[in-house]
């Protein structure tokens, strides 16, 4: 068999770091050990049996069994702007500032091609998703961290970052309600934000993964209902969390008229739109009754409220999580994020997500995933605390 070579764009991506935290997870797991896993980002909930429903139904329809339009069916787009109206008072354009994606994740990979020239700078949250340094890669851009720091309440400081930096930044990414730290920004964030990007020509993509998640009686703010927000960015958000759809892939990018058209030429190029029944389906989630998300973020909370009051019972101080489905934890001294998972995975069977694969200003931190009833993020917390670590 003749080998062929991988791509020099294949050979830069990153290593998957928690590809091996899962092989050691599933070895605990095959020794008969009772394993409770929090450290996946997997929502555990079912889709809401309407929108199932309307997806059965809506296969049924020959028009969907075809091609659908490259650019996605005009009734999603209205919905998604609808949406926005309701949810956040922001008036979009159906037709010119809506993308639909295969999923968030994959807007924010392919937005790198779209926007920027090998070795041109992007600015990245640190610690962030891991999945944009794929895009990073794949484009051959140049990484500028911005370290999220708890003094700073996890948010970027314009302030530190050069003036050389921010002139040679091309796009930056930004993530809120956050994953990892689970916290939320506050309006003057963004609006320090627009100025910024504004001043140094810098697209700004905010990932809106988790914007239905927020606690505390707290609504994430959309990064777009800051004034001049279309003017210098876009939002991508995602129908994974809201609806627990993470299998369906729909996502849709939001904003400046000239990515939005960047985004819909290149899909243009990678596919021929989402199944037809997907997207009506998908429509009727948007517009459709809201009570299912309102219960999931009750839900979350119930969740969150169980965690931290059982790592406070065991004098693991944290900040309770203000959004998304994560919680965001400091390690016991004497451990590093990795020897921490190491030691709990083998003594307690709890498995977390060491802080260190999400960047460098990670590190002394894990991230926890409320995705499992409290009960059991309960008995994860007690299993940690017999082992008298804090």
């Amino acid at each position: 068999m003749v080998y062929y070579p991988k791509s020099d764009a294949l050979n830069r991506l990153p290593k998957q770091f928690f590809a091996d935290l899962v092989v050691k997870t599933n070895a605990e797991i095959a020794r008969g050990s009772d394993v409770i896993n929090l450290g996946q980002g997997n929502p555990d909930q079912p889709t809401p049996p309407h929108i199932v429903k309307a997806l059965q139904e809506a296969a049924e329809n020959p028009l969907y069994h075809k091609y659908s339009p490259f650019r996605g069916y005009d009734f999603l787009k209205e919905a998604i702007a609808g949406f926005y109206k309701r949810e956040y008072g922001v008036d979009l354009d159906p037709k010119t500032e809506v993308a639909v994606l295969f999923g968030s994740k994959t807007g924010l990979v392919e937005i790198g091609e779209c926007l920027l020239n090998s070795g041109d700078t992007v600015l990245m949250p640190d610690p962030g998703y891991p999945d944009y340094l794929s895009g990073f890669a794949l484009a051959n851009l140049h990484m500028e961290k911005m370290p999220l720091r708890e003094e700073n309440a996890f948010l970027p400081d314009y302030g530190s970052i050069s003036e050389s930096v921010l002139d040679k930044a091309k796009l930056m990414f930004l993530n809120y309600p956050n994953n990892p730290t689970a916290v939320t920004a506050p309006a003057d964030f963004f609006e320090q934000t627009v100025e910024t990007a504004a001043k140094h020509n810098i697209c700004v993509v905010h990932d809106f993964a988790y914007g239905a998640l927020g606690f505390d009686g707290e609504k994430p703010r959309s990064f777009l209902q800051t004034p001049g927000s279309k003017d210098v960015g876009i939002e991508m958000c995602t129908l994974s969390k809201t609806y627990n759809m993470a299998g369906w892939r729909v996502g849709f990018a939001l904003g400046n008229r000239s990515v939005i058209e960047a985004i819909e030429l290149i899909q243009d190029h990678y596919y021929v739109s989402l199944f037809g029944a997907i997207q009506e389906a998908s429509a009727k989630a948007l517009l459709g009754p809201q009570d299912c998300v309102r219960d999931l973020v009750r839900r979350y909370e119930t969740r969150r409220n169980a965690f931290f009051t059982a790592a406070r019972d065991i004098g693991w101080e944290a900040v309770p999580s203000r959004g998304s489905f994560f919680g965001w934890l400091p390690v016991p001294k004497g451990f590093t994020s990795e020897s921490f998972f190491d030691y709990i995975l083998k003594e307690a069977h709890v498995v977390v997500a060491p802080g260190i694969g999400f960047g460098g200003a990670g590190e002394n931190y894990i991230r926890v995933g409320l995705l499992t009833e409290p009960e059991r993020l309960t008995e994860a917390v007690k299993r940690i605390g017999e082992l008298h670590l804090f």
